[in-house]
């Protein structure tokens, strides 16, 4: 009951805590509270072919967290963290088919890189990969993590889309989001677990642990939310990359995971790949602009014509250069 109950608390409050990074002043701070009630009924309730345009994404969302937690315990943490990056794969390809978003060739090679490396993964676990507990289906968790990164892809760019046509604000969405997650979560609950429930308390079974898991996910929407406002795509990048070395680590420790080669080579071959796709568009064309002119005219020195101003120096600050974002945007509500 604890994983399912878990799974419930997390799809609702995944979607719901980015909004309290990006609540907009004046909203709910003025202090009126009937104004805001007033403002929910007619936003959620006499608006409800809006909100109900959320219920597809909310599902979703929910069902992801459930099989994450399928996935875990089928597969060691390394091993999820790393094919679990699939789930940048599956919503570039959502992002191209329903939001006719372009790629750059960086980026679709960093894909094909992510694909090779999370493959590798997957070969190495199938091929033995070190002893793992008797209890542990890889095959069931490697179809948990596939089918948690296609319901992540879709949701994140329905989601994205909903929010592109429409007026309302990403907090009001995110709220809409939290309603149906709350209210999916408890009927899943109640249908796996109704009996238990109704005779040991809703709250048996959250151990320690379990709370952990909650707040966890919760401060991460949290964190997610200043990381998009405060810090860039390829410090996002670094992060995902040291989470991958973090839970290798935490594995090796905890839970005796083995390293091999090919492992490692998966590993990182994926690291490698999220770096390269977080890179921004002009700085990936500079890179390449410049290694094309260097393989071309060899070393040589620019000389400059008298009486001609001196040309434009690239800076080397990020500022300067067009950025695309590492991800939709909805893909960072969880």
């Amino acid at each position: 009951m604890a994983a399912v109950g878990a799974g419930g608390s997390t799809a609702a409050a995944g979607p719901g805590v980015v909004s309290a990074g990006v609540l907009e002043p004046g909203t709910a701070s003025a202090g009126n509270v009937k104004h805001l009630i007033l403002f929910l009924h007619e936003a959620v309730l006499v608006q409800y072919v809006d909100t109900l345009k959320l219920a597809v994404p909310s599902l979703i969302y929910t069902l992801q967290n459930n099989l994450q937690y399928v996935a875990i315990s089928n597969l060691p943490a390394a091993t999820f963290q790393v094919t679990y990056q699939l789930k940048i794969l599956t919503t570039a390809l959502f992002s191209v088919l329903m939001l006719n978003r372009s790629l750059s060739r960086l980026q679709w090679a960093s894909l094909l890189l992510l694909f090779t490396g999370v493959a590798i993964v997957q070969a190495q676990q199938a091929g033995g990969g070190g002893p793992r507990p008797l209890d542990q289906n890889p095959g069931a968790g490697l179809a948990a993590v596939v089918a948690s990164c296609l319901s992540s892809g879709f949701a994140g760019v329905y989601f994205e889309k909903i929010l592109k046509g429409s007026s309302g604000s990403v907090w009001l969405r995110n709220l809409q989001l939290g309603l149906f997650g709350t209210a999916l979560g408890l009927v899943g609950l109640w249908w796996a677990e109704g009996t238990a429930v109704a005779s040991r308390g809703f709250f048996f079974g959250y151990t320690p642990a379990v709370w952990g898991v909650v707040l966890n996910q919760a401060f991460g929407g949290l964190l997610v939310a200043v990381v998009v406002k405060y810090a860039d795509n390829i410090l996002k990048g670094f992060a995902t990359s040291l989470s991958i070395v973090l839970s290798t680590v935490a594995s090796i420790r905890l839970f005796g995971f083995h390293v091999d080669p090919l492992f490692a080579l998966g590993a990182g071959l994926v690291i490698g790949a999220v770096y390269l796709y977080s890179l921004p568009r002009g700085a990936a064309k500079a890179i390449a602009a410049a290694s094309a002119s260097a393989s071309a005219s060899g070393p040589c020195v620019h000389q400059q014509p008298p009486g001609q101003p001196p040309p434009p120096q690239l800076s080397s600050h990020r500022g300067d250069l067009i950025t695309e974002p590492f991800l939709p945007k909805s893909v960072l509500v969880k």
